[in-house]
């Protein structure tokens, strides 16, 4: 499996993710530069957490228009699988290669703790080895992880099945109170039509090490290297 991991200035996660990718694939990703004009042959290309261009603007709007952008969209049109968690996350949808967008949390705080997600879709290429209705606990770092669209595009994310994970709590109940950030539907994460392009807010990267109490993420990198292996 080759994996590449885009570096933006202000990424602070894509030493997290090499990490891990090269525990559970034993290689080591390509580190590329946001500047560069072309990718290697990746079967898996992330966009990592942090605050890329220090979070000017909209968070990941001026990552979006990065030069590799360009080769990461074509890279998802043919079928590559694409990764992009927490600040990825919102250069995803800034890019439109995921709908909706990122805003505020609702509190208007910085957030970071770990938290209980629901797995709603485990029928994809990072969340095959979990089952549908797991509870998993996965850390969240962010201040714009605010999930929202319009209710057209909810109903049809919703219809067709395309929420990977929502945010709930460690019994599993889905609501208000359980929300951390007031996303729409408590979306935490959702996965394209074509089932190779997923956008979460949650750190998996964060949770795969036994010594820190938090294993919750094993499974969502072994669903990787084993499908694209």
């Amino acid at each position: 499996m080759k994996v590449s991991i885009v570096v933006f200035p202000g990424s602070n996660c894509d030493r997290d993710i090499a990490v891990s990718l090269k525990k559970f694939s034993n290689k080591d990703p390509f580190m590329v530069w946001h500047k560069e004009t072309s990718l290697p042959d990746s079967d898996l290309i992330v966009l990592p957490g942090g605050f890329s261009y220090g979070d000017y603007l909209r968070c990941g709007s001026m990552a979006a228009n990065s030069p590799i952008m360009k080769e990461v969209k074509k890279s998802s049109e043919k079928g590559s699988a694409i990764l992009g968690i927490c600040n990825g996350f919102q250069i995803l949808t800034e890019s439109g290669l995921l709908p909706g967008t990122l805003i505020r949390n609702q509190g208007l705080s910085f957030l970071c703790k770990n938290t209980p997600l629901k797995v709603q879709n485990n029928n994809s290429i990072f969340t095959k080895n979990y089952k549908k209705n797991d509870i998993i606990n996965i850390p969240i770092a962010h201040n714009e992880g605010n999930y929202f669209a319009s209710e057209t595009v909810i109903e049809e994310i919703e219809d067709k099945n395309l929420i990977a994970f929502r945010y709930c709590d460690h019994n599993g109940d889905i609501d208000l109170k359980t929300n951390p950030n007031g996303s729409r539907n408590n979306i935490a994460g959702i996965i394209n039509e074509n089932g190779n392009v997923l956008g979460m807010m949650p750190h998996p990267e964060r949770a795969t090490d036994k010594s820190a109490g938090l294993t919750d993420g094993e499974n969502f990198f072994t669903s990787i290297v084993e499908s694209l292996t």
